[in-house]
């Protein structure tokens, strides 16, 4: 467990916090570039670490993230007029470019909107994402070298859903390699993006051990089941600061991660990227995965990214499904599933009455490494994962002989090949 004034510091995550500070360091996916297909389409409201922002594309193409706030009278720009380079606040008729500078006023003379300013923040669009930095401008890193991010458009499918909790039970399961054989364990063997590998079928096991490594970016987390007489089957995950987790793979299956990046304290939004480094996507794999297939949901239809399996219906819980053992947990699709149970733990779990065990070894370490990350950057220094050597990894899964150590297989088997296979069963 971890006391009430460790788990306030890693929870808050808003403006003058240690661990917003942290998360400020990095870029941040705000939004799908789909979500603005086009120039002077309608404004797009996001909310990244409790601040209530507005995005737009502007005539010229160009994206703005800006205060929601008009700073007139404080009307919501959302109900904005995007035109004409810029976005109208429909209350009196200010005007704002997508860097937040005010171009009109138009009761007032001309010199008037230099005394007025939008807080923005820098954007960049890059594999189908707009990212945005929030920090400090001289220690703007480069943008993040995931290698979901260097693929071709049609190797890569980008899905996202709000998550009603604080980010970090989101990761936390995330990272949770051991669940996987209770939760899951129905998905393993029937969702036509998992079912019939070898690794399938040993993941189910529940005699699971952990190896846990600290990484330049994160960590690196081996889970070792059983497999045949004098073997192990192992599990690669990953875990790249700030939020980012890359889910062991399934062989002839294309690889997943995750990015579990906080709204604010009670709420997170679920980024998933499928890809496949040496092939494109089908248009099976594709259309399964519009179906709620593998680790995506189906969405409400109204823009929000609730899923419709969601808190308010009970996650469409199936109770005859779960007696007669066909969905274990009774709820259908890996992605819900995870988000009802995180989403049961409260708005902001409460971690000081935990009993953890050893299979919570990443956890652990992951509370420790953000705690030491954010008290840093408070005394001035870097934050760890910036660079591409944190990055640039893989998740992976393998056998080994009972004695053939783990780490050297795992070292290698993260190593990023462009055009060449990852490592799976």
């Amino acid at each position: 467990m971890i006391s009430a004034e460790q788990n306030e510091f890693l929870t808050r995550t808003g403006p003058r916090t240690p661990m917003g500070d942290l998360f400020r360091r990095y870029w941040i996916p705000a939004l799908l570039a789909s979500e603005l297909p086009e120039p002077d389409c309608a404004p797009v409201r996001v909310s990244l670490l409790s601040e209530k922002l507005i995005a737009f594309r502007d005539t010229s193409g160009r994206v703005g993230l800006m205060n929601e706030l008009c700073p007139h009278r404080g009307v919501s720009l959302w109900f904005g007029r995007n035109e004409e380079n810029g976005l109208r606040c429909p209350y009196h008729g200010w005007k704002y470019d997508v860097n937040g500078n005010c171009v009109e006023v138009p009761s007032e003379r001309e010199d008037f909107c230099k005394r007025v300013q939008v807080k923005s923040y820098p954007v960049e669009e890059r594999a189908g994402v707009i990212w945005t930095y929030m920090g400090p401008p001289e220690l703007r890193p480069e943008l993040p070298s995931f290698e979901w991010m260097e693929l071709p458009a049609s190797h890569v499918y980008l899905s996202k859903r709000w998550q009603e909790s604080n980010y970090l039970q989101a990761l936390e399961g995330g990272i949770d390699s051991s669940h996987v054989s209770f939760l899951h364990s129905g998905d393993l063997g029937r969702d036509p993006l998992h079912k019939g590998t070898a690794g399938s079928k040993y993941a189910l096991s529940t005699k699971t051990e952990f190896d846990v490594m600290d990484s330049a970016g994160g960590l690196l987390i081996g889970a070792r089941r059983p497999a045949e007489e004098g073997q192990y089957y192992w599990r690669l995950s990953q875990w790249m600061m700030p939020w980012y987790t890359l889910i062991p793979p399934y062989k002839g299956n294309a690889l997943n991660g995750h990015a579990w990046v906080p709204m604010d304290d009670e709420n997170c939004m679920a980024w998933t990227m499928t890809f496949h480094p040496t092939r494109p996507l089908t248009d099976e794999e594709r259309a399964l995965m519009d179906a709620g297939h593998g680790v995506h949901p189906i969405l409400v239809p109204d823009g929000s990214f609730r899923p419709v399996a969601n808190r308010d219906n009970d996650y469409l819980m199936d109770r005859e499904a779960q007696k007669a053992k066909v969905v274990y947990s009774g709820i259908k699709g890996i992605a819900i599933q995870d988000s009802s149970l995180q989403e049961s733990m409260g708005p902001i779990a409460d971690r000081t009455n935990e009993h953890l065990v050893s299979t919570d070894k990443a956890i652990v370490m992951a509370r420790a490494k953000l705690r030491k990350s954010a008290l840093e950057v408070q005394e001035g220094g870097t934050a760890p994962g910036l660079d591409a050597a944190g990055q640039r990894v893989r998740s992976a899964s393998f056998i080994l002989p009972v004695d053939e150590p783990f780490r050297d297989t795992a070292l290698e088997a993260q190593q990023v090949r462009i055009g060449e296979p990852f490592v799976a069963v």
